[in-house]
């Protein structure tokens, strides 16, 4: 007898409410488009969260139709919902979901799911906001769009590009481990979950889209912005108070520091320690002789010419005088990242300010600039590669 071939299986979520219009002409394309083209086993999975018009009745009638299609009701609204509740429960190797516009042209759809197949990513996502995408919508939307990355990126630290573009796979077992720690049952779903997967250390695999903006959507994009706005800060509030974390898988667990780095870190950070401590003493001295922006700028070249001295030396192990006058010409560009910084914050300070006011604005600069600095001192100044390249 033949053995049976098993095929990888990838579950597309397409969550409805009230698309009685797109519904059937949507479903029947990907449908189409899947079973001709796509190489995987996969399975459309139609979630009416709430419809109160035929929805139902026709993601029913499909379901009956087309192989490879299922329907399943939910009593209670949210996308997010939605989702939890089919990929919790399924049995696919990749779950994933788009909007059932189908705005996202179809034919990145392979090159979203291929590397979660492959084991090399944890989540994938389309972004509407890479070079390489081609987008039709008004400016309306694209101001809200970018916006909100935008403050996503500036608050919270994501490096992930476009949060809300309906087109976005996940391993399941990453699906599973993720879904307990998803607050949102609605359209901040999709971001609460790729934080929540950045900060556990996931990869996310990004695909430029083409995309093009539904003019008949019933998005409500004020209410929608102020309910993100809300997570954002629900987010926020539970990583500064320092949740749980979650289970991981083991090649997620198993995840080390970049080689070198655990023994740099806290060497870097004692002599940060030290330099800082020295340029405030240096700049309380100095500023009772000059003017406070002077005695900044001095404070940090002096403290700065110190710290790279010694950050050759103990931190990153370079010995000997071969290259100290070019790493101290490279270090001076740390020393400007600090004294832009520094002088910025001092100069938005009000006239009259004191000096433990002025102390506080510089020592938070510095903490900025000293990420910036054992960047550039690790990947640039003292990287291993270009000191054998000499």
């Amino acid at each position: 007898m033949e053995a049976s071939v098993k095929t990888r299986l990838v579950e597309v979520v397409v969550p409805v409410h009230n698309e009685q219009r797109a519904l059937r002409e949507s479903v029947v394309r990907l449908h189409a488009y899947l079973t001709s083209t796509f190489p995987y086993g996969f399975r459309i999975t139609i979630a009416d969260n709430a419809s109160t018009d035929d929805t139902w009745r026709l993601a029913g009638e499909l379901a009956a139709e087309l192989t490879h299609v299922r329907a399943v009701h939910l009593d209670a609204k949210g996308r997010g919902r939605a989702l939890r509740r089919v990929w919790s429960a399924s049995d696919a190797d990749v779950v994933s979901y788009m909007d059932v516009d189908l705005s996202t042209d179809l034919d990145a759809f392979l090159p979203l799911v291929a590397p979660l197949l492959s084991g090399h990513s944890d989540l994938a996502i389309g972004t509407r906001l890479s070079r390489a995408s081609r987008v039709v919508r008004g400016p309306k939307r694209e101001f809200i769009s970018r916006s909100y990355n935008l403050l996503l990126r500036s608050l919270m630290g994501a490096r992930f590009s476009d949060a809300q573009c309906g087109f976005k796979a996940v391993r399941t077992e990453i699906a599973r481990a993720l879904l307990p720690a998803v607050e949102d049952e609605e359209w901040f779903f999709d971001t609460e979950l790729l934080l929540l997967a950045e900060r556990h250390g996931l990869r996310i695999h990004e695909v430029p889209v083409d995309w093009v903006d539904d003019p008949d959507s019933r998005v409500d994009i004020v209410r929608t912005a102020l309910d993100d706005l809300r997570g954002l800060a629900r987010v926020a509030r539970r990583t500064l108070s320092g949740a749980a974390s979650l289970p991981m898988p083991v090649h997620v667990r198993e995840a080390r520091l970049p080689r070198g780095m655990a023994r740099q870190l806290p060497r870097f950070a004692i002599v940060g320690v030290i330099s800082t401590a020295a340029y405030l003493l240096l700049f309380s001295l100095l500023r009772e002789m000059t003017p406070v922006l002077a005695a900044n700028a001095v404070a940090l070249l002096v403290t700065a010419v110190a710290n790279t001295a010694a950050n050759r030396r103990f931190t990153f192990g370079v010995t000997g005088p071969a290259g100290a006058l070019r790493h101290q010409v490279e270090g001076l560009i740390a020393f400007l990242v600090g004294l832009v910084l520094t002088t910025g914050g001092l100069a938005l300070l009000p006239d009259g300010v004191s000096h433990e006011v002025q102390l506080v604005a510089v020592v938070i600069a510095n903490a900025c600039a000293t990420l910036v600095r054992f960047l550039l001192l690790r990947v640039w100044v003292f990287h291993p590669n270009r000191r054998t390249a000499r």
